[in-house]
């Protein structure tokens, strides 16, 4: 090792001490004659002191440093003078007197700050990603990003289970985003897909008789991008033969609490379990943030009954209690919210010692009034928000109003984590475009007992032995129990429109080995770049990925994705038009 010690660990107890630091030069400051540097590693940051009356040669090569120099110095470690010390650094009471430097290499003036008090725009920023990831919040967050993963590692391989990493050339079959496909030059006019999960690997792994896999896998979609969401991400993928989903959802709430602990130091509640169902109706989405109040209540009934044309006319109406008088301008601005969300309007009624009190209130007899208090549990000084439409769209805007009031009512507090557990949810969905059933999740999830003889004829009830799992209203994961009857597998599959052609095609391979005993099993695939970015403070998972894309799939720093020069394409057997009319 060329240094004897980090930037970040040297401390009063070591004062005398000679000590080999090599870092790069975060600050120079000159003093009358004497000439400080900040030197900094991922560790930290040790003040070195260059004085010309201790060694001229090198306060000489000290006068040259700039910015991101990356420097080796030999030297002594001392107390600071009084009113020097700095009690926020670890290393702020001491610094280094140099007697030896060497300048490993100079650098340009940097791009960007290396530093955390003015941040670049984002294309910048990833530009030049190597430099911003030198800033000490993101060192601290992919060093954050390594203690989840190693502590999860941990924990799976504490409760039995084998890593096995699954292939990244795979046979392309739907799973619902676009595939990223990858030419094969030696199978000419065919193509690979790069895997949108392991799902089928880990459910032939299972058929291998390895009960217990996980991984940290790799998935690639092909789909449009958003804060919290790349073309490739990251996730805890395990699966668990012989099983029940209570075992799976109890495995993984020990993996999450422990992950809590051990790196955050927090201790987790346990996690709540509402009904895909329940989860709409109280909170407008089946992500909820229960971190907060503000549930939603159905005044469907009551609304009936007044003369308001626009709520008797609604297939639903729902309002939202924000527990807080709002200003007039305010509703006006709640209002345009939801209209901007596409809800047709807002009413509104103010709560007072009185009643209520808005210009709808007319249409409500005293008695409905009184009605609709009781039922949203409403006292004086509150307002009552309401949205009729369809379910649908209600939903919708309520749930988008209820983030909106949380946020500028400051109702959440800093390092406050909910999880909870959604499950019960609908195994099909019905297509407008397709008008056809498809999978709600995916097509190898596994009915609940009660449908499996005949959902067919119901395919609207039923329901799939499938949950979420959520934090903080963003969902950190989905499993099932998956189908381990290929007859069964069939009948979905013939089910949702695909042909025992088609089926096999794409699905032989899998449909194939359950022919030779497959175990009941189910398993989840975890967000692992949702679950650092959240652990962080954070809802950009671009800020805990090393080398993310930008919001066109792009990376301004390689200049991915660029074109290939017709020597490839040729001995892929490709002919790319797009790229002629391009030159």
């Amino acid at each position: 090792m060329r240094r004897t010690n980090t930037c970040g660990e040297l401390t009063k107890k070591n004062v005398g001490k000679k000590v080999v630091l090599d870092g790069w030069t975060q600050s120079r400051r000159d003093h009358g004659g004497l000439i400080f540097i900040d030197l900094r590693d991922r560790h930290g940051l040790t003040q070195i002191v260059f004085d010309p009356s201790h060694n001229k040669e090198t306060h000489k090569m000290a006068e040259h440093i700039g910015r991101e120099f990356v420097l080796e110095i030999n030297g002594k470690i001392r107390d600071r003078k009084t009113g020097m010390i700095n009690p926020n650094m670890k290393t702020g009471e001491i610094e280094v007197l140099v007697d030896e430097l060497s300048i490993l290499n100079k650098s340009e003036t940097p791009p960007i700050e290396i530093d955390d008090n003015k941040e670049a725009n984002e294309e910048t920023r990833l530009k030049y990603r190597y430099l911003d990831l030198r800033r000490p919040a993101m060192q601290k967050r992919i060093a954050l990003r390594h203690k989840i993963v190693t502590t999860a590692r941990d924990y799976f391989n504490k409760h039995d289970f084998i890593e096995i990493t699954t292939p990244m050339l795979v046979k392309s079959t739907p799973e619902g985003a676009r595939d990223y496909v990858v030419p094969s030059r030696v199978n000419p006019g065919d193509f690979y897909a790069l895997p949108q999960s392991p799902q089928l690997y880990k459910q032939l792994l299972m058929i291998a008789g390895f009960d217990r896999y996980y991984q940290t896998a790799i998935c690639l979609r092909d789909e449009d991008l958003r804060a919290d969401r790349q073309p490739e991400h990251m996730q805890f993928d395990f699966e668990m033969s012989f099983v029940t989903g209570d075992d799976i959802r109890e495995f993984v709430e020990g993996l999450y609490k422990h992950l809590f602990k051990e790196v955050l130091n927090i201790k987790l509640d346990k996690f709540p379990v509402l009904s895909y169902k329940e989860s709409m109706e109280r909170f407008g989405t089946d992500k909820p943030d229960i971190r907060f109040g503000l549930e939603l209540t159905d005044i469907t009934d009551i609304a009936k009954k007044s003369d308001f044309s626009v709520f008797k006319s609604a297939e639903t109406v729902k309002c939202i209690n924000p527990e807080k008088d709002l200003s007039r301008k305010e509703l006006d601005n709640y209002i345009d919210f939801c209209q901007k969300n596409g809800a047709k309007g807002m009413a509104w009624m103010r709560v007072s010692a009185k009643g209520l009190e808005s210009s709808v209130v007319k249409y409500f007899s005293d008695n409905i009034q009184k009605e609709l208090l009781k039922k949203t549990n409403a006292k004086p000084g509150s307002i009552l928000m309401f949205i009729a439409d369809k379910k649908k769209k209600a939903f919708e805007v309520l749930n988008l109003l209820r983030i909106k009031l949380k946020d500028d009512l400051n109702l959440v507090k800093e390092n406050d984590f909910k999880f909870c557990w959604v499950n019960d949810f609908p195994l099909f969905a019905w297509s407008e475009t397709g008008e056809r059933w498809e999978p709600e999740h995916h097509m190898f999830t596994n009915p609940k007992k009660e449908f499996v003889k005949d959902f067919e004829k119901r395919p609207g009830e039923v329901i799939g032995d499938l949950w979420d799992l959520v934090l903080n209203g963003t969902e950190v994961g989905s499993g099932s129990i998956r189908i381990s009857s290929p007859e069964l597998q069939e009948r979905i599959m013939r089910f949702i429109g695909m042909s025992k052609e088609e089926a096999n095609k794409k699905f032989g391979f899998l449909l194939e080995a359950y022919k030779y005993g497959g175990p009941v099993h189910g398993g989840m695939g975890l967000g692992l770049d949702r679950t650092v970015a959240l652990m962080a403070g954070l809802n950009d998972i671009r800020e805990i990925i090393a080398f993310p894309k930008n919001k066109s799939a792009q990376c301004p720093m390689d200049g991915s994705p660029s074109d290939v020069d017709e020597i490839q394409l040729k001995e892929l057997h490709i002919k790319s038009t797009f790229l002629k009319k391009k030159k």
